[in-house]
């Protein structure tokens, strides 16, 4: 499936617009304790163990969104936007969040 952050397509006219999907998901208190437990990692201001969890959480995000798209019947999503939100109490939990417009293709 197509996707992207822009709203135009070079060579792939929009032909319908079925409606704008959404991913999301969420990483817990216990994640950010074993990764900040674990700052060791730490190299140059820079956790890879965090970025990898940050990683996931975006993938599953993104997948989320694709199939609500492929059950729609969308050729592809255009105008994505992710979001990164803390959230919860004392920011105990981070959100990602992606949303676009599932369209179908001429």
């Amino acid at each position: 499936m197509l996707k992207t952050t822009t709203s135009v397509v070079e060579g792939h006219p929009v032909k319908d617009y079925l409606g704008v999907v959404v991913g999301e998901a969420i990483l817990g208190a216990n994640i950010f304790k074993d990764l900040f437990g674990a700052i060791r990692d730490v190299v140059g201001g820079r956790s890879g163990a965090y970025e990898e969890e940050m990683g996931k959480a975006r993938d599953i995000a993104f997948a989320e969104m694709e199939e609500k798209a492929r059950a729609l019947g969308a050729d592809g999503i255009i105008g994505i936007d992710i979001d990164y939100e803390v959230i919860g109490q004392n920011g105990s939990m981070m959100m990602v969040s992606v949303s676009g417009t599932a369209v179908k293709f001429r």
